[in-house]
């Protein structure tokens, strides 16, 4: 016989894995098992009722959480002439234009969030395959092609989270470390979920959003009650 982990043994006493729970009642639990020799992240998955092979239904968009993402968010801003002082400013990472875009082709990618002023496109374009694989590539529609950098670069160190769904029609974000208060996570979790229901396709039929679980970094998957994402 197996002997199990006190961490599985409390997972096997607390979580009724059949069960619908709150997001409340969610972000308790998996506060409460812990476990891990690291600094865990909340994870929330949604499925979404999609076809992603048609165009007029790609699900993306953008929220800036209210607590944050418990992290240092390193903000990088292609742009020129005036629009670099105002980017180092609002306290940008990194600053510039052709010579970025060289060290990145070169492999470089110590950044976060990549924001341009509409200008600058045609030139970040150009690494438009090495971006956009990992979610960095700026785009008008989540407000990071934009000349009011000021605004831009603030909401992203603030905590502004871009999600897009993935070849399944599943978007997967981090809401948080699981060092946040309960209420933190709650309001991060909400916020969330308010935000991708809007962001709905107008072609899409049905109910939108078909299942939402979330977890840690290392915990268990809970199911979370529609009521809850539909509130």
């Amino acid at each position: 016989m197996v002997k199990l982990t006190k961490k599985q043994k409390h997972i096997q006493e607390t979580v009724d894995f059949k069960k619908e729970y709150s997001v409340e009642e969610a972000v308790g639990i998996l506060k409460s098992i812990g476990g891990a020799k690291f600094q865990e992240t909340l994870e929330v998955a949604c499925s979404l009722n999609i076809d992603p092979k048609k165009s007029d239904q790609t699900v993306r968009g953008s929220v800036v959480l209210p607590h944050g993402l418990g992290k240092n968010i390193r903000v990088l801003v292609f742009c020129k002439g005036e629009k670099e002082r105002e980017a180092k400013d609002s306290g940008a990472d990194f600053v510039g234009n052709d010579e970025l875009i060289e060290k990145i082709k070169s492999g470089w990618m110590d950044f976060d969030v990549a924001i341009a002023t509409p200008d600058m496109m045609r030139e970040v374009g150009k690494i438009g395959k090495v971006l956009g694989p990992r979610g960095l590539m700026p785009s008008p529609k989540s407000g990071t092609v934009t000349d009011q950098l000021g605004k831009a670069v603030k909401e992203s160190k603030a905590g502004k989270l871009d999600y897009r769904m993935d070849k399944a029609g599943t978007v997967n974000v981090g809401l948080g470390k699981i060092s946040f208060s309960k209420e933190q996570l709650t309001e991060n979790v909400q916020s969330f979920l308010d935000s991708l229901v809007r962001v709905r396709p107008a072609s899409t039929k049905g109910q939108f959003i078909k299942g939402v679980h979330m977890s840690t970094t290392m915990g268990p998957g809970l199911k979370i009650s529609f009521t809850e994402v539909l509130k």
